[in-house]
């Protein structure tokens, strides 16, 4: 995929600003949900925080490790929405691991 089609995806699959993820990141939900590499930080979290420092950049600064993280951001939401549990998902760790990389399904 080019590098244009990945930040079209990226910017389909991310719909939450940095400031609502910033804000997300910050509480215990966003904190419980993911998979813990050695027990520390999730990987989904680490991911949020990479996703609000791309958000921020301007296209011109984004390098090649940028667009493959923007990358495997849009395959893991596609990959995740397609899980969708049914029923009422407001409460539930499959929204708040999404909103983990960027994407609220409510919204």
């Amino acid at each position: 995929m080019d590098q244009r089609t990945v930040a079209d995806e990226f910017g389909k699959a991310v719909n939450m600003t940095p400031k609502e993820l910033e804000r997300w990141l910050d509480t215990g939900e966003s904190r419980a949900v993911g998979q813990k590499d050695g027990g520390g930080e999730s990987v989904g979290h680490a991911s949020g925080r990479r996703i609000i420092d791309l958000l921020r950049k301007r296209k011109a600064e984004r390098t090649d490790d940028d667009y493959a993280h923007m990358n495997k951001v849009v395959g893991y939401v596609h990959r995740h929405l397609a899980q969708r549990p049914s029923g009422d998902v407001r409460d539930t760790r499959w929204r708040y691991s999404l909103m983990n990389w960027g994407h609220d399904p409510l919204k």
